[in-house]
């Protein structure tokens, strides 16, 4: 029986190897949706919403798995939440770079070794699941603010009627423009889970710990790394450790919140 309620979407242009990756993840307690091709692919991860993990070969005919990403999320929208991995055969440090931009969570180089997939993809399930409880609790959340602020006005209404004044006065915004938050314009550019890997990185983490911590592999430590010294325009770690150094000048935790 399986135990795991996220069905794991398998997508592969090989029978074989999705038959192997199915065999091994529903002996883990996995329940499996195998796919032959990206255009399937799309169909059944349409019509179960039950698959919140997506595993896919990059180099397929119709769709290639970053193109499929691509359309899940436009499926998804803003309701859905998904966790997607890459498997490849032919590792070119573009592609991965552009799959790990468009959503990607992580990526393993075929032949996969299956124990250290399996613990990849259940960190992403793990991840998964937060995502989804933040869904949940944002949407009570604002059903609350969306009562409170009917009854705020509806406050201010009995209050203008007391006085004599007409609606509209004293409807709270004065404070509005304090709510936004000032984020550092040499660290706008990157994305929450780079924000992660270089506020580790500040720490003096090494790949290993990073990978560790993030439950990714060192491979996609080493790339996110990459990208946020490109991104910054730093040369070297040291540098950006001595950017996220603590102090006034530096609000950092503000901006890795998310």
């Amino acid at each position: 029986m399986p135990t795991s309620q996220v069905k794991v979407l398998v997508v592969d242009d090989q029978p074989l190897i999705v038959e192997e990756l199915c065999e091994f993840l529903e002996s883990s307690g996995y329940l499996c949706v195998p796919c032959h091709s990206s255009v399937t692919a799309i169909d059944r991860f349409n019509a179960d919403p039950a698959i919140g993990l997506v595993l896919c070969d990059l180099n397929m005919p119709e769709y290639d798995g970053i193109e499929l990403v691509k359309a899940l999320k436009k499926s998804a929208g803003q309701e859905r939440a998904f966790e997607a991995i890459m498997l490849t055969g032919r590792a070119e440090k573009q592609d991965v770079i552009k799959a790990l931009r468009e959503g990607f969570a992580d990526y393993y180089q075929k032949p996969v070794d299956l124990e250290e997939l399996l613990k990849g993809l259940q960190h992403q399930e793990t991840e998964l699941l937060k995502r989804q409880k933040n869904f949940h609790q944002l949407g009570h959340l604002n059903q609350k603010l969306k009562y409170l602020a009917d009854s705020i006005d509806d406050l201010y209404q009995d209050l203008d009627k007391a006085r004599g004044q007409a609606p509209g006065k004293g409807d709270g915004n004065e404070d509005s423009e304090h709510d936004s938050v000032t984020i550092p314009t040499i660290f706008s550019p990157l994305s929450p889970r780079q924000l992660d890997v270089a506020r580790l990185v500040g720490k003096g983490k090494t790949n290993y710990q990073i990978a560790c911590e993030l439950g990714i592999t060192e491979n996609t430590v080493k790339l996110y790394v990459s990208q946020v010294l490109r991104l910054t325009h730093m040369h070297n770690r040291t540098q950006l450790a001595l950017a996220l150094s603590p102090g006034p000048s530096t609000p950092w935790q503000r901006v890795t919140e998310h």
